[in-house]
């Protein structure tokens, strides 16, 4: 296949959420119209105790949240779809923000009953920094909800973008009925339905045909008619320029539990979402349709399947085409590297690739080699922008309980933190470890790999800090200086910077205007300029 015929093929698209509003219910209902499984669990269902194809850790299944990106790919109507699917959880979002990175567009679903809620937002500023085209599709339309043109408005105003809804629903909860295809003046009647794909729309070209009637009831119908009217009138026409700018965002309706307004959805993304895009480094803008191959890790997984102790890293090959045991330059390392199994991704199935394309996530097996943020390409020497770590926000000190498994824990955490979940901090004298993240969960999921996964057995206690920086300067005598009075709040990260804890924000503020030639860094964004 040409480069050229497999970009225009391929869809790579994140989902992302509040949780609870739904996500990884409608990601497995993707797989399920693009054939990818063939039946849906019902997910978080108490009775049944089956979970998502996308939620693979046990404490994924146990605490029925997503806590780390799922990679899926298939095929439909022609097209290459690789789904990244997101935590909703907000103590995981900086997982969330940097696979964002690795993606060309995302659908964001929206809780009818909840409407825009405070992670989608923080999600939503995220696309806008990057202008990703948003699809939004509004879930849960058989519970009652806000109303529709009240659900349009928040979206507007909260998140701060134009939309036009593609579809319309009639009836809320009890009286939900289906959705009007605006795009194509299709009907689709809504039938409770977990398992399987049902594919019966009446096409009605007419509204005041009298058919609508005879399969919604007089009242739906004649308020379809009005509300459709209105739709028109007040929301300009659809426009794929300024969807794809990021500044109008497509509306859909439905529920993904009951697979029921997934498949208009799906079908109107192939047609208006973009093929991959180039990706901006320190050195030019790479164009997908470039010759040689270059890609970026984005994400790191230990124990992907705990009964291999595998490591992978997950690659987006952003131009040129990936080959299977060719060698590679691996930029921060200056060395050749050649990859004997690369794999693509069903979540937690994987197959051996022979090639990949642009927007195509490849898994790596990795034995160490990889931080995230690296760059593979052909020779060239150039990194991959937009991919930081954040300042972390909670901080505690790992302590080992058990001094015969030091090694353990001490390989448990350094894997655990190359994957990005948390950052850890080396404190000298001692070589005490500190370990930040930005949201509370994080350390239970932490805790609960070191001791499942690695045997270590070890507890977090809290450090009194709020925020921790990288510093750099130019003025070495003012470093210096600045050691001998913060001695006690600085740590080194894994990579040998240096890292500066503020217990308040009034104290970093302080320090930033006593110390003026050093730059207080809160994103290590800063380390592509020392590569």
């Amino acid at each position: 296949m040409k480069n050229n015929e497999a970009i225009e093929k391929r869809r790579t698209f994140g989902i992302i959420a509040h949780p609870d509003a739904g996500k990884t219910t409608l990601t497995e209902k993707l797989l399920l119209f693009g054939g990818a499984i063939q039946t849906a669990g019902a997910v978080k269902n108490n009775k049944i105790k089956k979970t998502a194809t996308s939620d693979f850790m046990e404490i994924e299944k146990q605490r029925g949240i997503s806590v780390a990106t799922s990679v899926m790919a298939f095929e439909y109507a022609g097209k290459q779809i690789n789904i990244l699917d997101t935590p909703g959880h907000k103590d995981f979002a900086e997982d969330t923000y940097r696979t964002l990175t690795a993606v060309d567009s995302v659908i964001l679903v929206i809780d009818a009953a909840n409407g825009v809620e405070s992670q989608t937002e923080k999600l939503m500023e995220v696309c806008r920094m990057r202008n990703t085209p948003v699809i939004i599709y509004v879930n849960k339309m058989d519970r009652e909800g806000k109303d529709a043109f009240s659900l349009l408005d928040e979206l507007e105003d909260k998140l701060d973008i134009k939309v036009r809804p593609l579809t319309w629903p009639i009836g809320m909860g009890d009286r939900f009925k289906g959705v009007y295809n605006l795009h194509d003046k299709s009907l689709n009647l809504f039938q409770v339905n977990k398992t399987k794909v049902e594919k019966d729309v009446v096409t009605i070209s007419d509204l005041n045909d009298k058919t609508l009637d005879e399969l919604v009831g007089e009242q739906f119908a004649n308020e379809l008619r009005e509300e459709v009217e209105v739709i028109n009138g007040v929301y300009d026409e659809f426009d794929r320029e300024k969807y794809l700018a990021g500044e109008l965002a497509p509306v859909f309706f439905g529920s993904a539990v009951n697979n029921f307004g997934v498949k208009e959805l799906l079908d109107t993304f192939i047609q208006i979402s973009p093929s991959p895009k180039g990706r901006e480094t320190d050195a030019r803008f790479i164009e997908p349709a470039e010759s040689k191959f270059t890609g970026f890790v984005f994400k790191i997984h230990a124990n992907l399947d705990p009964k291999h102790r595998d490591r992978i890293a997950f690659l987006r090959i952003v131009s040129g085409k990936f080959e299977r045991n060719t060698f590679y330059q691996h930029v921060r390392q200056n060395k050749k590297m050649k990859f004997a199994n690369p794999t693509s991704f069903m979540a937690q199935d994987k197959s051996i690739i022979e090639e990949a394309f642009p927007g195509d996530v490849v898994g790596l097996y990795d034995t160490g080699n990889f931080k995230i943020g690296d760059t593979l390409t052909e020779g060239e020497n150039l990194q991959f922008k937009g991919i930081p770590s954040f300042s972390p926000e909670i901080f505690m000190e790992l302590e080992n309980l058990d001094p015969m498994k030091s090694k353990q824990l001490d390989k448990g955490i350094h894997q655990l933190t190359d994957e990005g979940v948390a950052q850890m901090f080396i404190v000298q004298p001692g070589n005490r470890k500190i370990v930040g993240t930005v949201g509370q969960l994080q350390f239970e999921v932490i805790q609960y790999r070191l001791t499942n996964e690695y045997g270590a057995n070890c507890r977090f206690t809290p450090k009194p800090y709020t925020k921790a920086v990288w510093i750099t300067s130019d003025n070495p005598e003012q470093i210096e200086s600045f050691k001998r009075a913060k001695g006690n709040h600085l740590a080194k990260d894994k990579d040998d910077n240096l890292v500066f804890f503020a217990e308040t924000q009034f104290l970093l503020d302080m320090a930033e205007k006593d110390y003026p030639d050093i730059t207080f860094h809160k994103t290590s964004e800063f380390k592509l300029e020392t590569i």
